[in-house]
């Protein structure tokens, strides 16, 4: 019979990858990962695996898309300050570095399962939190939300990861892709709660800002469910049992290292490799770029009369650009070579600054910068993320990513958080010719000769 029956009714299903057993002949102790299936029907698990994690994408996106346009408007609610509107956005990026390394730790001691739910688990908390603080008008809290919330983000990243887990050389961009592409339902849809948040809140006597915010809390559970219960075998552990490595082979994942020490194993790992180091300079700066420009829009718009819901509309746009045409993204990245696409991300990154920086007062333009630069943030990061996976050996790939993910929200609050104060220096088509900046280095690096693709 195929792998699949293995995995079910094998030894290995009801053990470690030798048949051994928990104490009394029962389930392995508490905190030991699921067991690995002897002979896996590879391709069948990959199937799976992308069906569940595109499952999960779908509803964590809308939690994720909910509140997009409606966090900076709350944050500016509550300060009475169109500048610090940007915490918002800044707070979850900053969230989600902060604890990206963490997950991805913990996916690499026991699988994408407890990496993955566990993100998606306190981003249903961080929900809550902002709600208790829109009730109580106490920003501090809402900000502690919002860091919570970037654990959402960083499983909502290192989902596409995972994809890529057990992927072929010749699709893994294209498994990559699919996942990105199945946030783009949840979270083109999510922006469009705002209009009906606004009974929602009023319901619960929140302030209208704050109704999508109970969109997130259900969505981010449900997402933590799929998770929970579907993604079996773990494509992490799977991946590092069936690699060429006797270590690897026989099941044992690595014990649990220092922070410190992950972090720079993971310096050492991308510094070792051309390819490792272009993919993270590509994936850090691009989300830099977007959140930068992205976090200041809404503001923009509002502050020239615009509606919530065409404010909603214009977000909504903006994530399609993002996630949408992604399995393009990846079958173009597979086809004509992963530092070709980050260059096309490059000048789209460089097109979109151009139309929204120039837009003036019509909305239009404004609207098409914005799906430009989602567009221009999945060349850059889905032909990125390949590279940083495939030239990285399966045992070290978790570090890297979440390495990779902590940079690259790390970068995306520091924009975030300066976004604000450049526009009100130099006003929205300044902060836009300010990113351009931004997209030079990575042109200049993936141009650089010493490399072939």
């Amino acid at each position: 019979m195929s792998g699949t029956a293995q995995t079910r009714n094998g030894p290995a299903d009801r053990g470690d990858p030798a048949g051994r057993r928990g104490p009394a002949g029962g389930r392995p102790p508490h905190g030991v990962p699921q067991p690995i299936p002897q002979d896996p029907d590879r391709a069948a698990v990959q199937r799976r695996t992308v069906r569940v994690l595109m499952s999960a994408q779908v509803v964590g996106g809308i939690g994720m898309g909910s509140m997009l346009s409606s966090g900076s408007l709350l944050v500016g609610r509550l300060t009475g300050s169109e500048a610090a509107a940007g915490l918002a956005t800044t707070s979850i990026t900053l969230g989600a570095a902060l604890l990206g390394i963490p997950l991805a730790a913990l996916s690499r001691s026991r699988g994408r399962r407890a990496g993955l739910g566990t993100g998606w688990l306190l981003g249903a908390v961080g929900s809550l939190l902002v709600l208790a603080a829109a009730r109580l008008g106490w920003f501090p809290l809402l900000l502690a939300g919002m860091l919570l919330i970037g654990s959402a983000t960083a499983a909502n990243l290192q989902a596409r990861y995972a994809a890529a887990d057990l992927a072929e050389d010749a699709h893994r961009a294209r498994a990559l892709s699919l996942v990105v592409w199945a946030t783009t339902l949840g979270s083109v849809l999510g922006p469009n709660l705002s209009g009906p948040g606004e009974p929602v809140a009023r319901a619960l006597g929140e302030p209208e800002e704050a109704g999508t915010f109970v969109f997130s809390v259900g969505a981010f559970l449900i997402g933590w469910t799929l998770i929970q219960l579907l993604l079996r075998p773990d494509p992490l552990l799977l991946a590092v049992a069936t690699a060429p490595t006797t270590a690897a082979r026989a099941g044992h994942p690595e014990p649990a290292a220092p922070f410190a020490t992950r972090v720079t194993a993971a310096l050492r790992h991308v510094r070792a490799a051309p390819e490792a180091r272009l993919g993270l300079v590509a994936v850090v700066l691009g989300h830099a770029v977007m959140v930068s420009v992205m976090t200041m829009t809404p503001i923009h718009l509002a502050h020239d009369g615009a509606e919530l819901k065409v404010v909603g509309f214009a977000i909504s746009l903006h994530i399609a650009g993002m996630f949408a045409l992604s399995p393009l993204v990846g079958r173009l990245t597979d086809r004509i070579g992963r530092v070709r696409v980050v260059l096309v991300g490059q000048v789209v990154l460089l097109a979109a600054a151009a139309v929204a920086g120039t837009a003036g007062g019509s909305r239009g333009a404004v609207v098409a910068g914005l799906f430009l630069l989602g567009l221009g943030w999945s060349c850059a990061t889905v032909a990125g993320s390949t590279l940083l996976t495939e030239s990285t050996a399966a045992a070290h790939r978790s570090e890297v990513q979440g390495l990779a993910d902590t940079l690259m929200n790390l970068a995306g609050a520091g924009g975030g958080a300066l976004a604000g104060g450049i526009v009100a220096l130099i006003g929205y088509g300044g902060l836009n010719a300010a990113v351009v900046l931004l997209i030079v280095p990575v042109a200049v690096l993936a141009l650089a000769p010493r490399r072939a693709d």
